[in-house]
C-alpha cells in the first residue's frame, strides 16, 4: 500500500476515536452521548461528569481534549519526520477532523472538531492555533457559553491565517483551513439556533 494511502486511513481511524465517550463510560459510568448535549467532546463531559463527580468531571474534562488534540496532532507528526510534503500534511489535518467529527465507531456521529483542529492546526499553523486557543479561553471566560466561545476562536483564526501567511507556504492556498472551519461550524448548526434562540446552556 503506498505509504501516503496508510497515513490517511490511520489518520482518520485514529481521530475516529471517540475519547471523551470512553472514559466517561469507563471512570464515570455515563454515556455522554445520552446525556447534556449529547456530544462527546471536552465540554459535555464536564457538563454530564460534573453532576456526579466534580473533582472527577474536572480531569476527564482535560484528559478528553488532550487526547482528542494529540490524535489529531500526531499522525502528523510522524509524516513530518517521514518527510512527506505539505500537501500530505494538509490531507491529514482535514482527515483528522473529519474522523473526529463523522466517526464510524459512533455510526458516523461524532464531537464538533474544536479540539481535534486545535491538534492539527498546532502543528500546521502554530501561531495562529494559539490565538485562537487564547481568544476561545478569553471569550469562555467572559461569555461562558462554549459554543459562542469556539466559533468566535474559529474566526480569529481564519483572519490571523491571512495576516501571518498570506500565502500559505507549500500548498499557497488557505484552502484546507476553510475546510476545517466549515466542518466545525457545519457541527455547531444546532448550537448557532440555540443561541438565536437564546436557549444555548452556559457552562458554569
Amino acid at each position: 500500500m503506498n505509504l501516503n494511502i496508510a497515513l490517511y486511513i490511520i489518520a482518520y481511524l485514529l481521530a475516529a476515536i471517540p475519547f471523551g465517550f470512553i472514559l466517561a463510560k469507563i471512570f464515570a459510568g455515563v454515556d455522554v452521548r445520552q446525556e447534556g448535549s449529547g456530544n462527546i467532546g471536552a465540554t459535555n463531559v464536564l457538563r454530564v461528569v460534573k453532576a456526579k463527580d466534580p473533582a472527577l468531571a474536572k480531569k476527564l474534562t482535560i484528559a478528553t481534549f488532550a487526547l482528542d488534540a494529540l490524535k489529531g496532532a500526531v499522525v502528523i507528526l510522524i509524516a513530518k519526520a517521514l518527510g512527506a510534503d505539505g500537501s500530505v500534511l494538509w490531507t491529514l489535518a482535514v482527515l483528522s477532523v473529519i474522523g473526529h467529527c463523522f466517526s464510524p465507531f459512533l455510526g458516523f456521529e461524532g464531537g464538533k472538531g474544536v479540539a481535534t483542529g486545535f491538534g492539527v492546526l498546532l502543528v500546521m499553523v502554530p501561531v495562529e492555533a494559539l490565538i485562537a486557543i487564547a481568544v476561545w479561553f478569553i471569550a469562555g471566560k467572559a461569555l461562558k457559553i462554549s459554543s459562542l466561545s469556539s466559533l468566535i476562536g474559529l474566526v480569529a483564526l481564519l483572519i490571523s491565517s491571512y495576516i501571518i501567511h498570506p500565502d500559505m507556504p507549500e500548498i499557497h492556498s488557505h484552502a484546507p483551513i476553510w475546510i476545517i472551519a466549515f466542518i466545525i461550524f457545519y457541527k455547531h448548526i444546532p448550537n448557532i439556533i440555540r443561541l438565536f434562540k437564546k436557549e444555548e446552556a452556559k457552562v458554569v
